[in-house]
C-alpha cells in the first residue's frame, strides 16, 4: 500500500497582449504650392513660355545659398521617410494617408464577473479563470455557496491559494523530476513540488490574468477568458492559446469548454478544473459524510513521490472502490494521507459525447453534483492538506474540507509511452469539456 499511495504531498505545499486599435492622426496638410510673382494676363502669350520665363526670374531673384539650403532640406526628408523601420508602419486604406505606430494593450486588469441562470448563480475571476463562489439549491429551494473559495481578488493573485476554483495549466498534476523530452530535446520545467513539477509550475495558468474575450449576461449566461502562453513560460515550448468559456444551462448545470491551440511547436496541454466542493455548504464542515461514486475501474498507482508507476490498478475490493456510491469518510483511514488519485474513466455512460465522471451527494442537504467530461481521467482529491486557511466570511477551512474532481491526462503522461498522449501538435486543437449538473434526490 505504501507504493500504492505514496507520500501524498499534493497540490497544496503551496495575456495575450493583443494591439490597440491604432490612434487616428491628424491628416498631413497639403503643402503650401511655391508662390509665383503675379504675371499680367495675357491670354494670347503661349502658357509655357509663360512659365518659364516666371521660372527664370524667381531663380535669379533667389540667392544661391537659400538654393543650397532647400536642396539640403528635400535630401534630409526624403532620407527619414524612406528609412523610416517598416515593421511600425502601416498603410490605412488605399487613399494616401499617414503611417501609423502600432501600440500593445496594457495587461487586463483582476477582476470579479457574475453569471445567473438556471437556478444558480456564480462568481467567477479572470485571475486563473476560476470559480469563487456557486449558488446551488437545497432540497427546500434554499441556495447555499458550495465551493471553497475567497472574498478577496489578493490570495488568487498572490500564490497563497491552494488552487481553489481555477484552471491549472499548461500541465495539470505533475511531470517526473520537472522533466520531458519532445522531438529529440529535453525540456527543463520549474520544480514547484520538489522533485516534480505541479500543476504549470510557479507561475501556471492559474496565477495569471486571463483576458475576458466575451461576456453574456443575457438569455444565455456565458463568460470566455482568454489566456497566450509563450514559449518557455515555466520551461514549456512553443506559445499556446488558451481558452475557457463557462456557461449556464437551463437545467441547473455548469459548462465549461477549455480549449489550446499550439501557435508553432508541439507540446504537452492537459488542463484541469480545480474546484474544491461542498455540497452542504463551503463553511459546513468537512465532506467526509459525502457520498461518492467515480465510474472508473481502475486507477495509476503512485510512487512515494506521487507519481504513476506506469501500471494500472483494478479498484475492486480496495479502499478505492467507488464503482458504487460510498461514504467518503468510512474508508480514508485505510489510506494514508487520504485520497490523492488518478482514477480511469473506463465505465461511465456516454452523453454527446461527454463520459458519466462522478456522482457527489450531500445527505443534510439533499443536494447532488453530477460531473460529466470527455478526459481519460480523473483525480479525486480529498483536501488533504488544507490547514487553517481562512476562506469566504471569515470560515476557516480545515482538513477535509472540500473535494476536488479534476479531470485531467494522466499525470506524468507525457513521460509515460503507454498513457493517452497530451502531446499536442501545430495544426491540432487540445479540446477538454465538462458539465457540472446540480440536482437535489
Amino acid at each position: 500500500m505504501e507504493q500504492l499511495v505514496g507520500v501524498h504531498n499534493h497540490h497544496h505545499h503551496h495575456h495575450s497582449l493583443s494591439p490597440r486599435t491604432p490612434r487616428t492622426p491628424t491628416r498631413a496638410q497639403p503643402q503650401p504650392q511655391p508662390l509665383l510673382h503675379h504675371l499680367p494676363s495675357n491670354r494670347f502669350r503661349d502658357p509655357q513660355s509663360q512659365i518659364r520665363a516666371a521660372a527664370g526670374r524667381i531663380l535669379r531673384a533667389t540667392p544661391p545659398f537659400f538654393l543650397v539650403l532647400l536642396a539640403a532640406v528635400y535630401l534630409l526628408a526624403s532620407v527619414t521617410i524612406f528609412s523610416a523601420p517598416t515593421p511600425l508602419l502601416r498603410l490605412r486604406g488605399t487613399s494616401p494617408r499617414p503611417l501609423l505606430l502600432s501600440m500593445p494593450a496594457p495587461p487586463p486588469a483582476p477582476e470579479f464577473f457574475e453569471l445567473h441562470g438556471g437556478g444558480l448563480r456564480v462568481r467567477l475571476t479572470n485571475v486563473g479563470a476560476a470559480v469563487t463562489s456557486l449558488l446551488a439549491p437545497d432540497k427546500n429551494g434554499v441556495l447555499a455557496d458550495v465551493v471553497l473559495g475567497f472574498d478577496s481578488l489578493d490570495p488568487y493573485l498572490n500564490g497563497t491559494s491552494p488552487y481553489f476554483g481555477c484552471i491549472v495549466g499548461r500541465v495539470a498534476n505533475r511531470i517526473k523530476d520537472g522533466k520531458f523530452t519532445l522531438n529529440g530535446v529535453q525540456h527543463n520545467l520549474s520544480i514547484n513540488n520538489p522533485p516534480n513539477t505541479l500543476h504549470g509550475g510557479f507561475k501556471g495558468f492559474d496565477k495569471t490574468v486571463w483576458e475576458v474575450a466575451e461576456y453574456n449576461k443575457g438569455h444565455n449566461p456565458s463568460i470566455t477568458f482568454k489566456y497566450y502562453s509563450k514559449d518557455g513560460e515555466e520551461g514549456y515550448p512553443g506559445d499556446v492559446s488558451v481558452t475557457a468559456r463557462y456557461s449556464l444551462l437551463p437545467s441547473a448545470t455548469l459548462k465549461l469548454e477549455m480549449e489550446g491551440i499550439p501557435l508553432k511547436k508541439a507540446t504537452p496541454i492537459s488542463l484541469a478544473q480545480h474546484t474544491y466542493w461542498n455540497l452542504a455548504g463551503h463553511n459546513s464542515g468537512d465532506v467526509l459524510s459525502h457520498s461518492v461514486q467515480i465510474w472508473g475501474s481502475q486507477l495509476t498507482p503512485v510512487d512515494q513521490t506521487s507519481i504513476p508507476t506506469g501500471e494500472f490498478m483494478p479498484v475492486s475490493g480496495t479502499p478505492f472502490d467507488f464503482l458504487t456510491g460510498n461514504m467518503i469518510g468510512s474508508r480514508i483511514d485505510q489510506v494514508p494521507g487520504g485520497y490523492d488519485h488518478n482514477y480511469v474513466l473506463d465505465s461511465g455512460e456516454v452523453r454527446l459525447g461527454l463520459r458519466h465522471v462522478a456522482k457527489v451527494a450531500d445527505p443534510s442537504s439533499s443536494r447532488v453534483l453530477d460531473i460529466w467530461a470527455d478526459a481519460p481521467g480523473v483525480q479525486f482529491y480529498t483536501g488533504n492538506f488544507l490547514h487553517g486557511i481562512v476562506g469566504k466570511g471569515g470560515m476557516v477551512y480545515g482538513k477535509h474540507a472540500g473535494l476536488c474532481l479534476e479531470t485531467q491526462g494522466f499525470p506524468n503522461a507525457v513521460n509515460q509511452p503507454n498513457f493517452p498522449s497530451i502531446v499536442i501538435h501545430p495544426g491540432e486543437k487540445y479540446q477538454h469539456t465538462m458539465l457540472f449538473e446540480f440536482s437535489t434526490e
